[in-house]
């Protein structure tokens, strides 16, 4: 079936759009292994050519799939109370991480990435940025509010909480449950949490 016959015909951010809800419907049927551009033409009615003008590999579009369904839902909520905001954006990331076909596709992409370099670029600038840049903007805006102190550099701080949790479900056989989060939390607000501000004197080093 070529282009022409394909029902509905589509064109542009339209076609792209259709082509990655039904890459991630596919998925989540066969699974990553079973997966192709072939397979997928057929399930969307088109030529392979038109999956190929958009992606250049099958790696590239699951990456693109996996952006369409995830990071829109990466923002944090803005309560006031950044922890409980946090807390709340961590569990919503480890049950997108426990359904398909999310996580089995996001291990995929990863393994993947290890042995293509350019894949492992467009990866970090195109995910990991995005997750680590979202979580610092939150962070961010708790200091300038005093839940933080106000002194410390984030930048760092947040990549450590936007890569904490991803490292425990990718290499370890370890739960991601409320233990690991609230574990998390605990560390992040005792290293920043604004204690000028709540009349606690900031630990040292030397502090029982």
């Amino acid at each position: 079936m070529n282009d022409e016959q394909a029902l509905p015909r589509r064109r542009g951010a339209a076609r792209t759009d259709e082509l990655l809800q039904t890459t991630l419907d596919l998925a989540a049927e066969v699974g990553y292994a079973a997966l192709s551009i072939e397979a997928l033409a057929r399930r969307a009615g088109v030529g392979k050519h038109t999956i190929y003008r958009r992606w250049p590999s099958k790696s590239a579009l699951l990456l693109d799939a996996l952006n369409r369904v995830w990071t829109t839902g990466l923002d944090y909520l803005d309560t006031g109370d950044v922890r409980a905001d946090l807390r709340e954006q961590f569990q919503r990331s480890v049950t997108a991480l426990s359904t398909l076909p999310l996580g089995p596709l996001y291990r995929a992409v990863i393994a993947e990435a290890q042995a293509d370099p350019a894949l492992r670029a467009t990866l970090h600038e195109r995910f990991l940025t995005t997750v680590e840049q979202s979580t610092l903007n939150r962070i961010t805006l708790a200091q300038q509010t005093g839940e933080l102190d106000p002194d410390a550099d984030l930048t760092y701080p947040a990549e450590v909480l936007s890569g904490a949790l991803y490292y425990r479900w990718l290499v370890t056989d370890l739960p991601l449950d409320a233990y690991a989060i609230d574990g998390l939390l605990d560390m992040f607000w005792t290293a920043y949490g604004n204690r000028k501000s709540s009349g606690q004197a900031p630990l040292g080093l030397g502090d029982a």
